[in-house]
């Protein structure tokens, strides 16, 4: 089962593989086809009423292959403002083979054609709410024809993620949905057929641009808050930067006074907040709980800690009161394992780390994935996995990142990754912010390869976020 928003995450995933959105669209249309043939026979009358998106481009695939049929293509708007090229390219091939199209400006003017089929392609997935017109007119020719309604991947209306379905919407008898069924198609009194259309299941495994666009914020929001620094300064610097260029509107450091002034040196942009002692201990766990909570911050918790005693009581401490968004890093991992917390976590392991939380000992993560997804399963909570192939998963479902270059070996790029993780988290659900944080990461590390090859530095890398975050992946 997959949702609407992750159906366009797996399908920009297959175009970064090869597989363009183009191809797919035949796919779809030529299983629209399919259905129409199943529910009449040749000479049939079959009426299509398609909208301006992939939805109706699937269906003006699905004409050009029912060439036996009596087929009218009836749109829903004008054809210069069909919203995508390869929709556009195929409703252009019906105008120039002289199919039977016709252009509906004006809900008045709807006529739905006598028909023994008609086609559903008004409005697809990710649509919710009542039909406007000239929608809502049509749906309402359809539901009283006296014809078979076969709907292309959700009846116009029904919104699949909540399944619920507009007062108004389309009451279909079969429906042709692709790749994988959708939520709440079950409860619906129709004939539904999942239809593979070509997906490689590498685009749902492998992170790409996807998931890229299932993540990223559209404007700046929200504050990070990362509590590290001690005995290491730049990590808690470079996680905090991070976030800030992955979309937050502050990057705040909670660190000990003594090394406070050190860690503000590394960017202006950081408003560092400097509490007494030399490193994190149970005194100041309250004060940062309430800091955190107070603010909807989404927390860092590790970079540059160290691993005193007291140290780790505190980051137990916090993380068993505090109850929001938070990243888990470095020397905090060692307290995870049988915490009880109501905060949601993302545990950022390298393979040492992972091993020492209790998970897999292994060389290689890919070869570990199974034991990987165990682990979390186990821990009951979202696990990102550093390597050379970054794995995250939420325990039932699992990614794999290939992104990266091999000059990441270098200090400092986990932290970069834990705050950008962090920036995602304020938008995305735990898995999905893990899985384009390791893939963003990934590719600010081979933007920079490109030039610094095996003389990359992390502090380097945090410039090429915002590209690799908005730019490259719309490509």
């Amino acid at each position: 089962m997959i949702t609407g928003e992750r159906m366009a995450a797996v399908d920009a995933n297959a175009a970064a593989l090869g597989v363009p959105r183009k191809q797919l669209m035949e796919s779809s249309g030529h299983a629209v086809a399919r259905a129409v043939r199943e529910a009449a026979d040749p000479g049939a009358r079959v009426a299509i009423v398609a909208g301006r998106g992939n939805n109706g481009g699937d269906a003006f695939v699905a004409a050009r292959f029912l060439d036996e049929y009596d087929v009218t293509t009836l749109l829903l708007g004008r054809a210069a403002t069909i919203g995508t090229d390869i929709a556009r390219k195929n409703w252009d091939a019906l105008e120039q083979a002289e199919y039977d199209t016709r252009e509906i400006t004006d809900s008045s003017g709807f006529a739905l054609p006598d028909a023994d089929v008609v086609v559903d392609a008004m409005l697809g997935t990710g649509i919710s709410g009542d039909l406007r017109e000239p929608a809502a007119t049509a749906a309402d020719a359809i539901n009283d024809a006296d014809a078979t309604v076969v709907a292309v991947d959700v009846p116009s209306g029904f919104d699949a993620d909540a399944g619920d379905h507009a007062a108004n919407g389309v009451e279909a008898d079969r429906v042709v949905t692709f790749h994988d069924t959708k939520p709440g198609l079950e409860a619906l009194a129709a004939d539904v057929t999942v239809a593979d259309i070509g997906i490689p299941a590498a685009a749902e495994r492998f992170a790409g641009p996807g998931d890229i666009a299932l993540a990223r914020p559209e404007s700046r929001d929200g504050r990070a808050f990362v509590i590290g620094g001690g005995p290491y300064t730049g990590a808690p610097a470079l996680a905090a930067q991070a976030a800030l260029r992955a979309g937050t509107e502050l990057s705040f450091v909670a660190a000990p006074d003594s090394v406070a002034g050190e860690i503000q040196g590394y960017a202006e942009d950081l408003i560092v907040q400097p509490y007494e002692h030399d490193r994190l201990t149970p005194e100041q766990v309250d004060g940062l709980v309430d800091t955190a909570e107070r603010h909807d911050d989404i927390v860092v918790l590790g970079p540059g800690l160290g691993t005193a005693d007291e140290t780790l009581e505190a980051a137990r401490a916090f993380l068993e009161s505090y109850t929001g968004p938070a990243v888990v890093d470095a020397d905090a991992l060692e307290v995870v394992p049988d915490l009880e917390t109501d905060a949601t976590l993302v545990c950022t392991p390298n393979r040492r780390e992972l091993a020492r939380m209790g998970g897999p000992d292994t060389d290689s993560l890919r070869d570990a994935v199974d034991e990987i997804e165990g682990f979390a399963a186990e821990l009951g909570h979202v696990v990102l996995a550093k390597g050379v192939d970054d794995v995250a998963t939420d325990g039932e479902r699992t990614r794999i990142s290939r992104a990266g270059a091999p000059g990441m070996k270098v200090g400092g790029t986990g932290d970069t990754l834990a705050g950008i993780v962090a920036a995602l988290l304020e938008h995305a659900d735990p898995l999905d912010a893990a899985t384009a944080g390791a893939y963003v990461n990934g590719l600010a590390g081979e933007r920079l390869a490109e030039t610094e090859t095996n003389g990359l530095l992390a502090s380097e890398m945090v410039d090429e976020i915002p590209a690799a975050l908005w730019g490259d992946s719309d490509e």
